[in-house]
């Protein structure tokens, strides 16, 4: 899945916590969400908001907020987890383990969560 894809399917899947998602579906949407963050935060410096909380950053935040959470729900379903670790980002030590996951390799075989991603080549 190249980068326009991932934005394309996260978004037309917004609240969907089921299913599978491929590693590269969830690191594009990722680079997406956090590049969206930065220009919120650059546009809202431009405009003399020094603290760089401004209210761009905000919107684009809120906007990919619930699409980030759910691809990387299917992500973690990908690997045989349940999206419910995310919960491990509250502590900052959890990130360790999430990001391990969300970079390993999917699961060849049908899991609880479904069929293995076919990516096209």
């Amino acid at each position: 899945m190249n980068f326009g894809q991932s934005i394309t399917h996260c978004f037309s899947n917004y609240f969907n916590f089921n299913g599978r998602s491929s590693r590269s579906e969830f690191w594009w949407f990722e680079l997406f969400a956090i590049s969206l963050s930065v220009l919120g935060s650059v546009w809202d410096a431009s405009m003399g908001d020094t603290s760089g909380n401004g209210m761009m950053y905000w919107l684009f935040t809120a906007a990919t907020f619930f699409p980030v959470i759910a691809v990387g729900a299917r992500r973690l379903h990908d690997v045989g987890k349940s999206g419910w670790w995310q919960l491990l980002m509250i502590t900052f030590i959890g990130l360790i383990p999430l990001i391990i996951w969300w970079a390993t390799e999917g699961t060849k075989k049908n899991n609880s969560y479904g069929k293995p991603i076919k990516l096209k080549k």
